[in-house]
């Protein structure tokens, strides 16, 4: 069993806000692009499949990171407290990871021709199938707004703890020192 952390340290840090920031642009470029169903995949959906590998790469890291470098739970949180925020990062975790696999899946139905930013292909990670297409779409779909929800919450939580709670838990994971 590894020793759990006091506080995360910068890479945890660095991977928490690298995903914030690649999740952003994933979602500006998702609402943004054009009509999906309309044809191939133009430059904007080889940007948006890019930038969900780019973060399917990164969560994984990060998921594996946790993992080997637990960092315990503030203990002055109560414990519905602490136990909601757990499912609140598990959730996390499963959504993004769900949610990029399904779009590549989506891509791979369509039977596009994919390739990380222009210049590395990536794998059909099933066959061509209309059928297939639209529950794909529906899923991808649900899973993006389920996501958007998850972070809606974790981020309210860490404004209620900087705001109305006034305490540290904000702070753990703000660049600088070791909470």
């Amino acid at each position: 069993m590894p020793k759990y952390a006091r506080g995360y340290g910068a890479t945890a840090k660095t991977l928490h806000w690298l995903a914030v920031a690649l999740l952003i642009v994933q979602y500006l470029i998702g609402w943004l692009m054009p009509d999906v169903h309309r044809g191939p995949p133009g430059t904007a959906m080889t940007l948006h499949i890019s930038f969900g590998i780019l973060i399917l790469v990164l969560i994984a890291f990060r998921l594996v990171w946790r993992l080997a470098h637990p960092v315990a739970q503030d203990a002055s949180l109560p414990a519905w407290q602490r136990n909601l925020s757990e499912l609140v990062h598990w959730l996390l975790y499963a959504l993004v990871l769900a949610t990029t696999l399904s779009g590549w899946l989506f891509a791979s139905a369509r039977g596009w021709t994919v390739s990380l930013f222009f210049a590395i292909p990536l794998p059909m990670l099933t066959s061509q199938s209309p059928a297939l297409i639209h529950r794909i779409d529906g899923l991808h779909q649900i899973l993006e707004w389920a996501l958007l929800v998850v972070i809606g919450v974790h981020v309210g939580a860490a404004l209620m703890h900087l705001l109305v709670y006034r305490d540290r838990v904000l702070e753990r994971m703000l660049p600088g020192e070791i909470s």
